[in-house]
């Protein structure tokens, strides 16, 4: 069944707060890897959006391993003039022909049960479409591309560390299977300085932490998607845990500005964090939903806390891209909430 199109004031709040930027693509071409997926769909809806409003005459391509279920899931953007949906996997596809400005690279697998199950088709996926997409890169004279890369990284977040910043030299422990994520973000990220350089183009690295919105998979090991479907089926939300975990929440709007502005204006070969400052606990979260829907079914915790456990954070610090690039949380948790269940709402009528 085809979902509705992204709503209309999220498309020009990404546009009010990226206007400026946009003229660095008028008559160019972009190529995106992981086009089709949660982030993708919102980066190819806000382009095709602010290309024509402001008449840029650009074109984007997005690669896809299954373009007829992408246009089954959004005819309105696989009809699109200015967009071509490529077919291939990341790690050997074929390149399509001509320059390539930009690249937005974020074609990787965010499934903690192919992480646990699978992690050498995890370290596969990531550390070999990263060779494949720099080999594409040194043929299209790319000049710009950015890299969606995750808070994995930094491996655990120390319990007292409130928000990890983006100088925390700790990492994934390489010798547990269950890091092939991280890790092979680590290495991404590493591959792409070093090509950068070489090739002498402007390598913008994106750590993504947590996000909700239109797209978001509301049943995956996503906790906010989660207690939204249940908020959706008319159930209590519910807490596999004991509610302490602590997370933050960007919504995908805003995602978005953070991301165009990192790949117009971002300082090469430099990281910078991308989420929400404001951490929640699980538990506080699954208060939220419940609040933000007008869910009259409450909330259940399915274990007690334990006083003497250390509490699990994955919080970012984002002081670097609020005062290099001016970026901010515009959304709050509550309305974003509130959006994306209002968004998914008329498909569970």
């Amino acid at each position: 069944m085809p979902l509705p199109t992204l709503p209309l004031d999220d498309l020009e709040h990404v546009l009010l707060h990226t206007n400026s930027l946009w003229e660095e693509l008028r008559g160019k071409r972009l190529f995106i890897t992981g086009g089709t997926g949660f982030f993708g769909t919102w980066l190819l809806e806000s382009f095709l959006h602010a290309n024509d409003r402001l008449d840029l005459g650009a074109q984007i391509v997005a690669l896809s391993r299954n373009p007829q279920a992408f246009a089954a899931k959004s005819p309105h953007l696989a009809k699109h003039p200015a967009l071509t949906i490529w077919r291939g996997d990341i790690r050997n596809f074929s390149f399509p022909e001509g320059i390539f400005s930009h690249v937005i690279h974020g074609a990787t697998q965010a499934s903690a049960k192919l992480n646990t199950e699978a992690p050498a088709e995890m370290l596969d996926s990531i550390v070999g479409g990263m060779q494949r997409l720099l080999r594409f890169t040194a043929q299209a004279r790319v000049e710009k591309c950015l890299f969606t890369s995750s808070g994995a990284v930094y491996g655990p977040q120390p319990s007292e560390m409130i928000h990890v910043e983006e100088s925390f030299c700790g990492g994934p422990d390489p010798l547990l299977s269950i890091s092939a994520y991280g890790e092979g973000k680590r290495v991404a990220e590493h591959m792409g300085a070093v090509a950068a350089q070489i090739q002498g183009w402007e390598w913008k690295v994106a750590r993504c932490f947590a996000f909700v919105g239109p797209h978001l998979p509301l049943d995956t090991h996503f906790a906010v998607g989660n207690f939204i479907l249940n908020a959706l089926e008319n159930q209590p939300v519910h807490v596999e845990g004991d509610g302490t975990p602590t997370r933050s929440y960007l919504y995908m709007a805003d995602l978005v500005i953070w991301l165009w502005t990192i790949l117009f204006k971002g300082a090469s070969c430099r990281a910078y964090n991308v989420g929400s400052f404001e951490g929640v606990s699980i538990a506080d979260l699954a208060r939220s939903v419940v609040e933000s829907t007008g869910s009259s079914n409450g909330f259940t915790i399915a274990k007690p806390q334990d006083p003497n456990k250390p509490v699990a954070r994955y919080v970012p610090g984002t002081h670097r891209a609020e005062s290099e690039l001016g970026l901010s949380v515009r959304i709050p948790l509550s309305e974003a909430i509130r959006k994306t269940y209002d968004w998914y709402l008329p498909q569970y009528r």
